[in-house]
């Protein structure tokens, strides 16, 4: 896509969210559930496959385009770009990564046009940020097909998911060879998704437990070859990293909108509250903050796109911008005072939908272990 083309997208894109999503924010938060006619506007937008290659019905943004029009989709709730995130990111980025061509050109267009929802069902209760310890099992059957068993957790979309990534283990020992990824259709026999989770934040976007019990698929939903899953799975990963970085930018920047706007309005001692060099402060820092998070997370875009880097810039990306909108968010409702505690104010609500981002798609430990292994490397001793 050109830069033309992108920056009509991306004021579509703005117009969308602070015309007709942050409007329903409190209503989303309330009742945890998204709008239906808002999953209409982005499939009709191209929103479930921004990141998808033009030949199989995307968008086909380059990783420093998608970090600019995902900065956009984070600064409203979470949940509305959770709908159609993990098409574009960790799901679809499954068959970008590891798929046959056959595969690619089968199942992405449905990614990409919204008629499937896909699922990334990874995480385990002893398996989530790093995969090695991953329990689910499969074994191949006489017919060809497949056997998987196992209980995954905290798989984000499963409750409308229409097929799921699985990641299953051949046999014991070192996980590089022996996990592969499998695409199961969610009416599988076998595969049964528990009630949604009661989350502290990012209400709307639904996760839940999925079980599979001799849960037997066909030969062809293999994706790559066997014992290719964890290799794809760290590749996708990378690449849902910036992804996640950019989208607290994006939220980071609304907390710090809200701040300055509640800063320059709000009275206290006679005068507005921005007049305090200590709120003052607090508004600096988080300046700061965003930029030098926007400018990170632009700078590993460029280099992932050029292959330049495609590990240690995504967990600095990720590492960084995560804890930065903590920060964020943190001061902003400081600022607000005792009104910043209360349900129904915006920047309560950023503040729980901001602790998540910390957590999932790899904990800021992960990261600094991946950065800090990365840095190291090539150093004897």
């Amino acid at each position: 896509m050109d830069n033309a083309d992108l920056e009509d997208v991306i004021a579509t894109v703005r117009a969308l969210i602070r015309d007709r999503v942050i409007p329903r924010e409190a209503e989303i938060d309330e009742t945890d559930e998204m709008p239906a006619g808002l999953r209409e506007e982005a499939a009709q937008m191209g929103l479930f496959g921004f990141s998808i290659p033009e030949q199989y019905g995307g968008l086909g943004l380059t990783m420093s385009q998608e970090v600019r029009l995902v900065m956009e989709l984070g600064y409203t709730s979470p949940a509305f770009r959770s709908m159609f995130g993990t098409n574009n990111g960790i799901a679809g980025h499954v068959l970008l990564e590891g798929g046959t061509e056959e595969q690619k050109k089968l199942y992405l267009p449905k990614l990409a046009a919204g008629e499937w929802t896909a699922a990334f069902a990874l995480t385990e209760e002893d398996a989530g940020s790093d995969p090695a310890g991953l329990a689910t099992s499969v074994a191949a059957a006489q017919d060809g097909s497949w056997v998987i068993n196992g209980l995954k957790r905290f798989i984000t979309n499963a409750p409308v998911a229409d097929v799921f990534m699985v990641f299953a283990r051949h046999a014991d020992g070192p996980a590089a060879d022996k996990i592969s990824v499998f695409m199961v259709r969610a009416d599988t026999p076998g595969l049964t998704v528990g009630p949604k989770d009661a989350k502290m934040g990012q209400h709307g976007a639904w996760t839940s437990e999925v079980r599979l019990e001799d849960t037997c698929v066909p030969a062809e939903t293999l994706i790559g070859a066997p014992g290719q899953g964890y290799i794809t799975a760290m590749r996708s990963l990378a690449h849902g990293r910036i992804h996640i970085a950019a989208l607290c930018v994006g939220l980071a920047q609304r907390a710090l909108d809200e701040t300055i706007s509640y800063a320059a309005t709000r009275k206290q001692g006679g005068q507005v509250i921005a007049g305090y060099q200590l709120i003052q402060g607090l508004i600096a820092d988080s300046q700061t903050d965003v930029m030098a998070g926007r400018a990170l997370v632009l700078s590993a875009a460029t280099d992932f796109d050029s292959g330049k880097d495609r590990r240690l810039g995504p967990s600095c990306a990720k590492y960084f911008a995560s804890e930065m909108v903590g920060r964020v968010a943190d001061r902003a409702v400081q600022v607000h005072g005792g009104v910043g505690y209360m349900r129904g104010v915006t920047v309560e609500r950023i503040y729980r939908d901001a602790r998540l981002f910390r957590i999932y798609e790899g904990t800021s430990q992960i990261q600094q272990l991946v950065i800090a292994r990365q840095a190291l490397r090539g150093v004897a001793g």
